[in-house]
């Protein structure tokens, strides 16, 4: 796998890391202990039960994290865009698998390395914490979106990707209709379908099949609730 590959380089980097005068931003901390890897278009990163040996942080392009249910559908647990940090866990193992949803640049930080820096200092500490708990607001958000209408979840979702994206009256979506519509919890027919309905009401246009203009975000928040 991608993160035994780099284990011996990183753990190595780590250490000559760990030697230098500690920056006072816990952001360049972090950073200075990544290494960071390239991960071709749909390339697994990490694999569902897999040790969680590092967390990671989307340097470019776009990572989502999925499960194989028992009846080999698929669950998009969440998408990952720049900026982003994944793989935190409770336990030692990871919950999910992660793969790029287009070309992408990852960092990877090895988490017992990070864990010792957190031991020693507050403000490291407090930004796993926080790093923790985002990740966990973003679980109950998922959560709170799939018991909503097609419609609804649909609405959310582009005002989620909306938020998250520089141009917010604009999204440009690394991800395929497919994956929408497993992060959904729906059929891709469902998906193009609603956002049909949206385009017909003004609320939003579809130039192209990865690009949304959200024409009326008031239309869609009210959808969303």
């Amino acid at each position: 796998m991608p993160s035994q590959m780099i284990a011996r380089n990183s753990q190595a980097h780590v250490v000559a890391t760990m030697a230098r005068p500690a920056p006072q931003a816990m952001g360049e901390t972090v950073e200075l202990m990544g290494a960071v890897m390239p991960f071709a278009r749909n390339a697994e990163i990490y694999g569902e039960n897999e040790p969680a040996e590092y967390l990671y942080k989307v340097v470019s392009g776009a990572v989502r994290t999925y499960r194989v249910l028992n009846d080999g559908r698929r669950q998009i647990g969440a998408f990952y865009l720049p900026g982003d940090v994944f793989g935190i866990e409770v336990g030692e193992q990871h919950t999910f698998s992660a793969e790029s949803i287009v070309d992408s640049k990852v960092m990877l930080i090895k988490r017992s390395s990070l864990l010792a820096l957190a031991s020693r200092s507050a403000d490291v500490a407090r930004q796993l914490w926080t790093m923790a708990a985002t990740e966990l607001q973003r679980a109950q958000d998922h959560t709170m979106l799939l018991i909503k209408t097609a419609q609804e979840r649909v609405a959310g979702f582009l005002l989620e990707m909306a938020k998250r994206t520089p141009r917010a009256n604009a999204v440009e979506l690394p991800m395929s209709r497919q994956d929408i519509a497993d992060y959904l919890g729906l059929t891709i027919e469902t998906v193009s379908r609603t956002l049909t309905q949206l385009e017909n009401s003004a609320a939003i246009e579809v130039p192209t099949s990865r690009r949304i203009v959200l024409r009326n975000q008031a239309v869609l928040s009210r959808l969303n609730g």
